[in-house]
């Protein structure tokens, strides 16, 4: 070549947004994830959206239908379980330790049934009072922590992780060393 320059890298042409082709994003979405309905809707939603901006004369409302029949069609065939993905969701929230209201907070934002998780969670044992223990462990933190001067002086920090974390009150305030807080009120 005469000239050495570089040319300016030009970006890559958005594909047309087909049926055919949301298909194929769920499925290699399924592929890597187990996902509820509603998680995927949102997730097809979201690439239809930014595929929409590339394109404007894109028909939004004909690929929300696509994203419908799809759904629909995976529900069908078996693909998507909503029970099956809460379950196995909510029994390795149970085993890595993480609080009820956790699990309820996380369900939620994948658009599992409420009811459906209440059915779950009530066949599930929950104590939170270990898994609050077995958190501050991972974590290092309150009865945990390398010595007594600092757990001292991390206790609020502490308290505020367990918190922040999903427990209550009351359960951290017990892990982390309720008779320091006893005194300080």
């Amino acid at each position: 070549m005469e000239n050495d320059e570089k040319r300016p890298a030009t970006p890559p042409k958005k594909r047309k947004m087909t049926p055919v082709r949301l298909k194929n994003i769920a499925l290699y979405y399924l592929q890597r994830f187990d996902s509820s309905a509603d998680n995927l809707r949102q997730v097809l939603t979201r690439r239809v959206r930014d595929n929409a901006r590339q394109m404007p004369d894109f028909d939004m409302h004909r690929a929300a239908e696509w994203i419908e029949e799809i759904i629909a069609e995976f529900e069908r065939v078996g693909y998507l379980n909503d029970r099956r993905y809460a379950e196995f969701k909510i029994a390795g929230y149970l085993a890595a330790g993480k609080p009820e209201r956790y699990i309820r907070i996380k369900m939620r934002q994948k658009g599992v049934a409420e009811a459906l998780v209440n059915e779950i969670l009530a066949d599930s044992e929950i104590d939170e009072e270990s898994a609050a223990v077995n958190f501050a462990r991972k974590k290092k933190i309150g009865p945990f922590r390398a010595d007594e001067e600092s757990r001292r002086a991390c206790r609020q920090k502490d308290l505020a992780a367990m918190i922040r974390a999903g427990f209550d009150y009351e359960t951290a305030k017990q892990v982390v060393g309720g008779e320091f807080y006893e005194e300080s009120i």
